[in-house]
């Protein structure tokens, strides 16, 4: 299968390409990002780098014939293009909900209209949301609360296109809590957490379990449309299990 990762060039988008790379149900992988996707530097000695080609998009809202050619073909995305909640004070509020809004929205519909196989199974659409985010706005949570229905809206929109799609487009909504990456985590990072932790009560996923469950959901197909945190460490920690099985 060719697969699409969506924001490439982040912590969670390199450790799926790192896995990508070792399992040959993967036969391709096109890196979608704002620079140059390069191979992960701790690839085991089972990964086929030549699976991988960095796919450059300036403007994630307009996908130019050129990206879209690279694209072509792919089975399944993953979007990890989203504003993190320690960057949301760097940015206009206008900034913040046009990258995880209308990129995410614009995205899905690129995708959908990819050229593909005529015998193709349904196009699967992963995307990464976060645990908090809430799709009722009676509900707003009260720490961050505009963000978290910023997020949830976005998970509403993209299970409406899939149900709109008639079985063209299959998506799934991927809710984790705070992504343990031991050593990849700044200062401000790990502030954030803390009061996750203790003011919020956010459950935590490891870095690979999380690569892990969406890579095994692009691959094998869909659970279901929303994948919790504890579904997310389950589904991972099963896949890495069963590694060698991907190993040449």
């Amino acid at each position: 299968m060719k697969l699409i990762v969506a924001g490439s060039t982040g912590f969670v988008g390199t450790e799926v390409i790192r896995q990508a790379l070792a399992n040959p149900a993967v036969t391709s992988i096109a890196a979608l990002a704002r620079r140059v996707t390069t191979v992960p530097q701790s690839t085991g000695p089972g990964a086929d780098t030549t699976k991988l080609t960095s796919v450059v998009c300036e403007d994630f809202e307009r996908y130019p014939e050129r990206v879209t050619r690279e694209l072509a073909g792919a089975d399944a995305c993953i979007w990890l293009i989203g504003v993190t909640p320690s960057h949301l004070k760097k940015m206009p509020w206008q900034e913040v909900r046009k990258i995880c809004l209308d990129y995410t929205v614009a995205g899905l519909a690129a995708s959908a209209q990819l050229p593909r196989a005529p015998a193709s199974k349904p196009f699967r659409f992963l995307y990464v949301s976060g645990a908090n985010a809430e799709r009722d706005p009676r509900k707003k949570p009260w720490v961050l609360g505009d963000y978290c229905l910023l997020r949830g809206d976005v998970e509403s929109r993209v299970l409406e296109h899939a149900k709109e799609s008639r079985g063209a487009v299959e998506a799934c909504i991927a809710k984790p809590g705070l992504i343990d990456a031991p050593g990849r985590t700044g200062l401000m990072m790990k502030t954030v957490q803390t009061i996750g932790r203790s003011l919020i009560g956010l459950p935590k996923v490891d870095l690979g379990e999380m690569a892990a469950a969406l890579l095994e959901q692009a691959v094998n197909g869909l659970e279901k449309d929303t994948l919790l945190n504890a579904d997310l460490v389950r589904i991972g920690t099963k896949a890495l299990a069963n590694l060698p099985r991907y190993s040449h």
